[in-house]
């Protein structure tokens, strides 16, 4: 495949999407392939190129659980170990599960917390002042029942390494993975970044326009409670470095044996887009017979998709800077890479029609700590809408990302138990989005996944 195609098919994809800015990376046959298009920003724009720092979100993540593997690697901390070894100031809502989360648990999304704090404004902004506020965040689950991923386990886990290392977090990533990947053009910062080439986020109103996004992360400045998990930017020449590492060139960093078994499952997940389970860290996912690891993150106006195929060295990176189609973009461009490069191709399900019954019996209010997720049905349709709480929204002294509108949701056919229960989002900004309803022992439904997170049912529409 040559590079020609590449960058034709990432210029025609990012006009079909409407986004400004994106950069493409693809690892295949020993050599890189780079294609940008676009401008870093519509006020003030450069051209975008395979140095420009893009905002990864949850990307982070990936960094966080190899600096983690490393001091495992080294003797320094034990996966099935109690977190509160290495946190002992560690205090949750409920004792016996802060006594029980293991550090396996933080990597795998099998903690049981929730999503994440919401606005934290502690004056430091630090890591330690987020952590003294995990007794505030409900828990969903006991530890190890089931996945469900949480922002604030792995920021839990990124004072791991602070304790374990008596450096702070960014000190301690910089130190165990960025300096010995090579990665010099990543950074936690915003200092670091606003002296080099940057995108601009862009998020789209109701009326169609863009506007540009403030905060630049998903927090004000100085806010390090959640770099752990969301915090680092980069670029697409990085993260291909990256996928490279994980791909074997990090010898002589971690031990191979260390890297296999972050691909190996620990946690099942069902019905998801994002994987068929968790390996440490990486969504473990089949696609069309071949085994792939990989991991999506979203910022304010900024998304970033990596993904990595082990057994054929080949990775494909993603990086857009406009919400809600950024995500619709990055998921085209690794689909269409899969399928040109290596002959992979996917395809979404396709849902059953309509059935009234089963529309009226999920209808109702589903909630996280941030945000409402509210499916309805007006005799013809479901829909599925997903948006930050208004209060939450209010109350915030920083701009957050616009809502998603509703958007029609059909059931799959049964999953080989009978149950049916799961679900396909085939329109809007979430389009191809896959989960799946939980049921109570009665049978009645009381919570759904979305994007690897369990909402809980406080409403039901009668």
């Amino acid at each position: 495949m040559s590079q020609e195609k590449l960058a034709e098919f990432v210029e025609v994809a990012a006009k079909e999407f409407g986004i400004p800015g994106v950069a493409v990376g693809v690892l295949a046959g020993g050599r890189e392939f780079v294609a940008a298009h676009g401008v870093t920003s519509l006020d003030n724009p450069l051209p975008v190129d395979d140095r420009t720092l893009f905002h990864l979100g949850s990307v982070t993540k990936t960094f966080t659980a190899t600096a983690l593997m490393r001091l495992v690697a080294e003797g320094k901390v034990e996966l099935d170990a109690p977190v509160r070894r290495y946190v002992p100031e560690l205090t949750l809502a409920d004792e016996a599960a802060a006594a029980r989360i293991t550090v396996l648990n933080l990597l795998n999304h099998t903690a049981g917390l929730d999503w994440n704090l919401i606005d934290v404004e502690e004056e430091d902004g630090s890591l330690a002042a987020f952590v003294a506020q995990l007794a505030g965040l409900a828990l969903i689950a006991p530890p190890g029942v089931r996945a469900s991923y949480s922002q604030a386990g792995y920021n839990l886990a990124g004072r791991i390494i602070e304790n374990v290392t008596g450096l702070s977090y960014e000190k301690a990533v910089s130190a165990l993975v960025l300096e010995p990947a090579g990665l010099s053009n990543t950074f936690f910062e915003l200092d670091d970044v606003m002296v080099r080439r940057f995108a601009v986020g862009y998020n789209r109103g109701e009326d169609g326009m863009l506007r540009f996004a403030r905060p630049w992360k998903s927090r004000r400045a100085g806010m390090r409670g959640n770099n752990p998990g969301g915090g680092l930017a980069s670029s697409v020449s990085d993260l291909l470095a990256w996928a490279r590492f994980h791909l074997g060139a990090a010898e002589g960093v971690l031990p191979a044996e260390t890297l296999r078994s972050m691909r190996e499952p620990t946690a099942e997940l069902r019905a998801s887009t994002l994987g068929d389970a968790f390996g440490i860290c990486w969504f473990l996912r089949e696609v069309d017979g071949v085994r792939t690891i990989g991991h999506g993150g979203s910022g304010n106006g900024q998304f970033a998709e990596l993904l990595i195929v082990p057994e054929h060295d080949f990775a494909v990176v993603s990086l857009a800077n406009a919400g809600p189609d950024g995500y619709r973009f990055n998921e085209s461009v690794a689909r269409w890479a899969l399928e040109h490069y290596l002959g992979v191709v996917e395809r979404d399900p396709e849902p059953i029609p309509y059935d009234r019954a089963r529309a009226e019996e999920v209808a109702g209010r589903y909630e996280i700590d941030a945000m409402n997720l509210d499916l309805a049905t007006d005799g013809t349709r479901l829909t599925l809408e997903v948006g930050i709480k208004p209060e939450i929204r209010q109350a915030s002294e920083t701009e957050m990302p616009p809502d998603y509108p509703p958007a029609a949701v059909g059931f799959l056919p049964g999953d080989g138990n009978g149950d049916g229960d799961e679900y396909i989002i085939t329109e809007g900004g979430l389009k191809g989005q896959r989960g799946f309803f939980t049921r109570d022992d009665s049978g009645t439904v009381v919570g759904v996944d979305l994007a690897g997170r369990l909402f809980g049912r406080t409403t039901a529409t009668s």
